[in-house]
């Protein structure tokens, strides 16, 4: 198993992708922590992944606070002692037309989608063990996006340069640092998208991927068998970015 005894720390692991990716993590042997706001839906991914024989726990953490991030990576070094894996799927998205919106909103998406990120890993590299890996969870919005999504696009875009600007500064050997780009996935996040409902992002059903297929290609980024991939990001859309 890839990832026996690893100890894996996921955000936003209480539904969508970072559930998947938490089960999967968790069936090859990690030791799951499972970050989200909702104790209830962070219980069922830790029950689903101890049912299957692995294990987890579920830590709560608003990733809007950064007192709270702060407080659950102590906890987590002072329970395991390092961090061998970060995967930052935690994501927020809104939906107005940038004249329209609330300069604040654009600010709490930011703090979600992009200062966590960040964040995370300043306090997670000191206790990341050499063949240690970060997986940050971006889209194809930072490269292919749609009117309404202006902040999530551009936290998506920053993500994947920060991604490429922190590979400079890491020794890969020690800690690598990725991006998987998601395409449509069969998510509440994409079943909640206005712009999906109206139609005005019309979405091709048997496009559309699975968690699964997204848990896989994140579970071999931060795997010892992606040891030559730095500073990339790979897109997992079933071809949507080959269309421009």
């Amino acid at each position: 198993m890839r990832f026996k005894d690893k100890v894996c720390l996921v955000t936003g692991g209480t539904s969508g992708i970072g559930r998947a990716t938490c089960v999967r993590l968790g069936a090859e042997g990690a030791k799951v922590i499972v970050l989200g706001r909702d104790a209830v839906d962070g219980a069922i991914t830790v029950k689903t992944i101890k049912t299957g024989g692995g294990h987890a726990v579920f830590m709560a953490c608003d990733l809007a606070k950064p007192r709270a991030i702060t407080a659950t990576v102590n906890k987590v070094v002072a329970k395991y002692n390092r961090i061998d894996v970060l995967v930052c799927d935690a994501a927020m998205m809104t939906f107005e037309p940038l004249v329209e919106l609330p300069l604040p909103k654009w600010d709490l998406l930011m703090q979600v989608n992009l200062r966590s990120l960040a964040q995370l890993t300043q306090l997670c590299l000191p206790h990341m063990p050499a063949g240690s890996s970060i997986v940050a969870i971006s889209s194809v919005h930072a490269q292919q996006t749609t009117a309404n999504v202006v902040p999530y696009a551009t936290s998506k875009g920053a993500m994947e340069a920060f991604v490429r600007g922190m590979s400079l500064e890491l020794d890969f050997r020690q800690t690598r640092i990725n991006a998987v780009a998601p395409g449509a996935v069969d998510t509440p996040m994409l079943w909640g998208n206005p712009n999906v409902k109206s139609g005005a992002e019309q979405i091709d059903k048997a496009t559309v991927g699975k968690p699964e297929e997204l848990a896989a290609a994140i579970a071999f980024m931060a795997s010892s068998e992606a040891s030559f991939i730095h500073g990339t990001t790979l897109a997992v859309d079933g071809g949507r970015l080959a269309q421009l």
